[in-house]
């Protein structure tokens, strides 16, 4: 103080001109006081830099308190502000124009998933889906057609007679593949007289004599023809037709006559076989195989000959085409017409109701029909600054408080944290959503505070974080630097600098987890600086 007190009075001015009488002195005295005057100057100089206590801080302006490092329980959070939402909600829309013909639903309705919310006249939309149906059915059978016809197959069980193509023949619709025939069991055509035949009736037994051989085949009447026939002489008659199991021997045009009981056939006839036909081809195509040959015993649907080529996969390959296009078109019908149904997309309660029935929808330009929130539970989007999220995970507690609610502290869990940040004037920041399941009064919508608790520890060495400077070192107070009420500095040049581990810490408080012990005093600046925003908050409690 007296070192400043003689600057001030070196860096005086002297009296000049016009301010009143000058002093005047002998020329020596002058010299003399010039001198002391120079080295009154130097030396305050020497102490100013040289000899004067310093501050263990820069800035000899800067003020301290003292804290003391002592242990607490520590609570470390990452704060955030944010809108509560439905965990679901959902905007019942339509694509679809016309009139509503059922609405059985208000605003306050809890609906279940599927329920009815909108039925629409869908007349057109029925019809166009019957159309697909009939067009679907159409495509499929000429799919089967043309499947089928490159097998060409038996229509019954028989012996084959006769195979018209060999391998690599070209057929067409219609050319010859094989003759079958069923001579398994013979039928027999004979004529009665129509007073005896009148007496007859299907099932009943007959004996059959064949011409030449006079052996008897037992038989059974399959039919009597209820039409008269002019026979031999004028008479009438009426066909009976007698059927034989083949013993073996026995070859259509064979002639032979039979009786019922005791009623004898008027004239003879022929064995014909039970059945006879010629398989032709559906399609066309190149024979690569040859399945049968005469005299192979074929049952109803036995594939006879395997049809192939480039014409035949292509006929095959339209029809699959067309019946793929049918089954779509139908899928569009089924889907049109469920639209005109409208069901309720979620579990949940109507909020909003804006069309009834009666009114006439005008697809997307009618904008929400209704408007459902799963009130289950409820949802809070949080944005987190990048410097904290990597201490963000799911599964954390979320203290949840409202200006609408005061007193009040609800408790979330963070359900997902999502790596898809957004950048704003270089300053990026991470979608988080926060679940609560229970909710009391809190409504979606409201705002709300959210404190993320990302750690927490008991009875740590904590001191504030505002003693600690930015190379990690601290200045603990040594004997006489603090007052007896061990907050007040009484002199900071009685103090340590030395250099201390941290641990978890934010603008507040922060753990040593060495370099000091409990109870030492370390002096805290009283500087203050604004926080910045997002940061983490450490809750302290003694």
């Amino acid at each position: 103080m007296e070192a400043t007190q003689l600057e001030a009075q070196q860096a005086a001015p002297l009296p000049q001109q016009g301010r009143g009488p000058a002093l005047k002195l002998p020329g020596k005295k002058k010299k003399w006081l010039k001198r002391g005057f120079i080295l009154l100057a130097a030396g305050a100089a020497i102490w100013f830099f040289f000899l004067r206590p310093k501050p263990a801080m820069a800035g000899a302006s800067a003020q301290y308190t003292a804290a003391a490092a002592t242990l607490r329980d520590l609570t470390v959070q990452v704060d955030a502000s944010g809108a509560l939402a439905p965990i679901e909600s959902y905007q019942v829309s339509t694509l679809i124009s016309g009139e509503i013909l059922e609405a059985p639903f208000e605003v306050g309705d809890y609906l279940e998933k599927g329920s009815l919310l909108y039925q629409m006249d869908a007349g057109e939309a029925r019809t166009a889906l019957q159309q697909a149906q009939l067009s679907l059915r159409q495509a499929q059978l000429s799919y089967d057609q043309t499947l089928s016809g490159l097998t060409p197959a038996a229509g019954a069980a028989g012996v084959v007679q006769k195979v018209h193509v060999s391998k690599g023949d070209l057929v067409s619709p219609g050319t010859p593949i094989a003759d079958i025939a069923d001579s398994s069991t013979m039928t027999l055509e004979l004529p009665f007289l129509s007073t005896d035949a009148a007496r007859l009736s299907p099932g009943q037994s007959a004996q059959v004599t064949i011409d030449g051989t006079l052996e008897v085949l037992p038989g059974t009447v399959e039919r009597v023809a209820a039409a008269d026939l002019v026979g031999t002489g004028g008479a009438l008659v009426r066909q009976v037709t007698i059927r034989v199991n083949n013993p073996g021997a026995l070859t259509a045009g064979r002639s032979a006559t039979a009786s019922v009981g005791e009623i004898p056939c008027a004239g003879s006839g022929v064995f014909a076989e039970n059945m006879r036909q010629t398989v032709v081809a559906q399609g066309s195509g190149q024979v690569t195989a040859v399945h049968v040959s005469a005299g192979s015993a074929v049952s109803a649907g036995t594939a006879l000959v395997t049809l192939g080529g480039e014409g035949a996969d292509s006929a095959l390959e339209s029809a699959s085409i067309a019946l793929e296009t049918a089954r779509l078109s139908l899928q569009r019908a089924q889907d049109a017409l469920e639209n005109y149904t409208i069901t309720c997309p979620i579990s949940g309660t109507v909020i909003e109701k804006n069309f009834k029935a009666g009114d006439k929808a005008k697809g997307v330009e009618s904008g929400a029909l209704a408007v459902v929130f799963d009130m289950s539970r409820l949802k809070l989007p949080l944005k987190i600054n990048e410097l904290n999220i990597g201490q963000v995970q799911p599964g954390q507690r979320v203290d949840i408080t409202a200006e609408a609610l005061p007193g009040q502290v609800f408790h979330g869990t963070v359900d997902r944290v999502s790596i898809n940040g957004t950048t704003t004037n270089g300053f990026t920041t991470y979608p988080v959503t926060v679940v609560l399941d229970e909710f009391g009064a809190l409504n979606p919508g409201m705002n709300v505070s959210a404190h993320v608790i990302v750690d927490q520890a008991k009875q740590v060495l904590c001191i504030p974080l505002a003693a600690v400077e930015g190379d990690g070192t601290v200045l603990v107070a040594g004997p006489g630097a603090v007052a007896g009420d061990g907050v007040t500095v009484l002199d900071p040049s009685k103090a340590e600098r030395r250099t201390v581990e941290l641990g978890r810490s934010n603008q507040d408080y922060v753990e040593i987890t060495s370099g000091l012990e409990e109870g030492e005093l370390v002096l805290v600046a009283q500087q203050t600086a604004e926080a910045p925003s997002g940061s983490v908050v450490v809750s302290m409690g003694g």
